[in-house]
């Protein structure tokens, strides 16, 4: 499989390019939705009333991309299932809708006459990211007030997988 393109190519909240023809049975994204690697956008114990909501706010405007919001979910998961069994709430607030594509160019001897590359070209699906506007939740923990410091180390240990600073609001 091919290695990940870094994400500086992908981060920046642009206006998102959508495939236009002049015929309109070709107005659609090539190759179809990538696989998404989030599995679980509800954890924990959605029905019990808690008395706490912890949120995790993005600071910047950028695209979190669904390998990140996997991996930040894992780890605060597992911090919360080890300290309070099933006595929270954790959801994920954010969907990655947005596809994201690339024109793979040949590199190596020989490239430079075989690919001339395209300005602006459509390229192929190979990821997927959520759109996150400054100051919108990405991630909110409901819990009760006693576990509200393993709550705020859970989102904490979150914060560190996205790509920006996020901060974490007890409410």
């Amino acid at each position: 499989m091919a290695k990940l393109r870094k994400f500086k190519a992908y981060q920046s909240l642009e206006r998102p390019y959508t495939r236009i023809s002049k015929y309109t049975k070709k107005n659609y994204v090539r190759g179809g939705f990538p696989h998404m690697k989030v599995i679980k956008f509800d954890m924990g114990n959605p029905r019990k009333e808690y008395d706490t909501v912890i949120k995790l706010n993005s600071t910047k405007s950028m695209n979190f991309r669904h390998n990140a919001l996997e991996s930040a979910r894992m780890t605060s998961n597992r911090l919360l299932e080890k300290n309070l069994g099933k006595e929270y709430h954790l959801r994920i607030k954010v969907y990655p809708f947005h596809v994201l594509r690339e024109n793979p160019l040949a590199s190596g001897a020989g490239a430079d006459r075989m690919s001339t590359g395209m300005k602006k070209s459509y390229g192929k699906s190979i990821s997927c990211a959520a759109r996150v506007k400054e100051g919108q939740t990405v991630i909110e923990l409901r819990v009760n007030k006693e576990n509200i410091r393993v709550g705020k180390e859970a989102l904490t240990r979150a914060s560190k997988k996205f790509p920006c600073t996020c901060k974490v609001i007890a409410q």
